[in-house]
C-alpha cells in the first residue's frame, strides 16, 4: 500500500469499506486518514479517525472484537479503500455481524480455503499436507475421499455432534482436494446444481 497515491478529501480523511476476507461480506464502512492507516498497516489491527470524536480508534478496544487486517486494497481513483479483515467478533457496536444487521455466513470461507489449497498444492511435502496428498495421485486422493464418506456416514448413525462435524469436515476437505486434483472447483459444481435446480 503506497499512502502517498492515496486521494484524501479535504479534512484528509478516505472513506474505508471493511470486508471479511474470508467470507466477502461487507462488515462495516468508516474513514481513515494517514496516520490511522499507518498504524493499521504497523500493528495488524483496523485502526479508523472518528469524524465525531476527531480522534483515531482502534475498532475492538473497548468491546475486544478486533479486525485483523489481512489486506488493503484502493479502488481505481484512489480515494476509497477496501479493507480486508479477519473479524475476531460481531463487527457493529449492536452486537450484529454487520452494521446492516446481516449475519456474516460462513459458508464464505469454502472459496477461501478452495484458493488457499490450490497455494498450497506447491508447497514442499514435507510442509503441506495438502501438496503430499497431490503428490500421491488421483487414485489416492479419491480413496481418502471414500473413507472420510464412510467414516461420516457412521458417525452420522451416532449421537456424537462433534465426531460427526469432525468427519464432515475431513470429506469437505478432501473433496475440494479432489476437485482441485481434477481440475474443478467448487463454482463447477455450483453451476451443475444450477441447472438442475427448479423453483
Amino acid at each position: 500500500m503506497d499512502i502517498t497515491k492515496l486521494t484524501f478529501d479535504s479534512e484528509g480523511l478516505i472513506p474505508a469499506i471493511v470486508q471479511d476476507a474470508a467470507t466477502g461480506a461487507v462488515l462495516m464502512m468508516a474513514y481513515m486518514n494517514r496516520e490511522s492507516i499507518e498504524r493499521t498497516l504497523g500493528e495488524g489491527r483496523v485502526c479508523f479517525y472518528s469524524r465525531s470524536r476527531r480522534a483515531l480508534w482502534t475498532k475492538g478496544e473497548s468491546s475486544g472484537n478486533y479486525l485483523y487486517l489481512k489486506e488493503i486494497l484502493a479502488d481505481c481513483d484512489n480515494d476509497c479503500l477496501l479493507v480486508k479483515v479477519c473479524p475476531a467478533g460481531p463487527a457493529c457496536h449492536t452486537g450484529a455481524d454487520t452494521c446492516w444487521n446481516e449475519r456474516n455466513r460462513s459458508v464464505g470461507f469454502l472459496s477461501y480455503l478452495e484458493d488457499f489449497l490450490r497455494r498450497r498444492r506447491n508447497d514442499p511435502p514435507e510442509e503441506s499436507y495438502t501438496a503430499r496428498l497431490m503428490a500421491k495421485g488421483i487414485n489416492k486422493i479419491a480413496q481418502k475421499v471414500g473413507e472420510e464418506a464412510v467414516e461420516l456416514v457412521i458417525e452420522a448413525k451416532d449421537n456424537d455432534d462433534d465426531l460427526f462435524l469432525g468427519e464432515a469436515a475431513d470429506l469437505m476437505y478432501h473433496f475440494l482436494v479432489l476437485l482441485m486434483a481434477k481440475g474443478y472447483g467448487l463454482d463447477d459444481v455450483a453451476q451443475v446444481l444450477r441447472g438442475r435446480h427448479k423453483e
